[in-house]
């Protein structure tokens, strides 16, 4: 059943939305250059910590070390986006790559892909024969970082489908064989929609299976006042992000988790 246009976005106003995005992250680069004297500048570079001594510790200690070649190149060629700010960080990476790994996950779900630096941190860690439904608005971004994929021998893992999730899901959710049949789904994109993508992982992913939702504590911003300072996409998208927050801790059907990785991940493990 194709959704109506009541429903949600087309595909034409999420574009616009990210092009609005993309012209603000163009506007904020002069601001972002004059702040890197104190601000971490690795790129996806997200962390929560109060030092970024600390996090800059623990990337050259721990992550760097012993990130894959092929995430290294990639992180590398998304450093040079103008919208990198985008990208999962290193240290978020090598979390979802040990996690796929303890939750032997082999059939998964992606939504929101942008370069693929998450999608190749997935790719590594499920076995030859696993799959990953990866879903993006913007297949220009995945081509940059398709390249790396296929050389890592990766790419026959990866089914892409270029526009809105929700259709996708939808149709997924049509056929009652798909009930139950995914291990792992990670979600990095319109946090508008986090509470539409939850109704319907929850009946994708297997009971003892995990759903991972980026973002959820927003650039810090959840514990900002109201009239505080935000760049606009910030402050639009931060009242989804407090009422996914209020939601989600609410679901019976989950145990969740919510970690200082990146900028900020829960993890929801279906046990109804």
């Amino acid at each position: 059943m194709m959704p109506t246009k009541g429903q949600y976005f087309t595909q034409e106003k999420r574009r616009e939305r990210e092009r609005e995005r993309e012209r603000e992250m163009a506007t904020n680069g002069e601001e972002t250059k004059q702040s890197q004297e104190i601000k971490h500048q690795e790129v996806g570079h997200k962390s929560l910590l109060q030092s970024d001594e600390l996090y800059q510790y623990i990337l050259e200690t721990s992550v760097y070390p012993r990130e894959p070649e092929p995430m290294k190149e990639l992180r590398e060629i998304t450093a040079k986006h103008p919208w990198n700010l985008m990208t999962t960080s290193a240290d978020e990476g090598q979390f979802l790559n040990m996690l796929l790994k303890l939750i032997n996950a082999k059939k998964t779900i992606e939504i929101g892909v942008y370069t693929g630096y998450s999608l190749l941190a997935t790719a590594l860690a499920i076995p030859d024969d696993g799959t990953i439904l990866a879903m993006d608005i913007n297949r220009e971004n995945y081509e940059l970082g398709l390249p790396v994929i296929q050389k890592a021998g990766l790419a026959h893992k990866i089914d892409f489908r270029e526009g809105p999730a929700l259709p996708v899901l939808d149709q997924l959710i049509e056929d009652p064989k798909n009930y139950g049949s995914f291990d792992f789904a990670f979600v990095d994109a319109d946090k508008d929609n986090y509470w539409n993508y939850h109704k319907r992982l929850i009946d994708l992913v297997k009971v003892g299976g995990v759903i991972g939702y980026d973002n959820t504590l927003w650039n810090g911003s959840v514990v900002a006042p109201p009239d505080a300072p935000m760049r606009k996409y910030v402050r639009y998208y931060r009242d989804f992000v407090l009422e996914f927050n209020k939601a989600i801790v609410a679901d019976p059907r989950v145990e969740i988790c919510q970690l200082p990785v990146g900028d900020g991940i829960t993890l929801c493990r279906r046990i109804s």
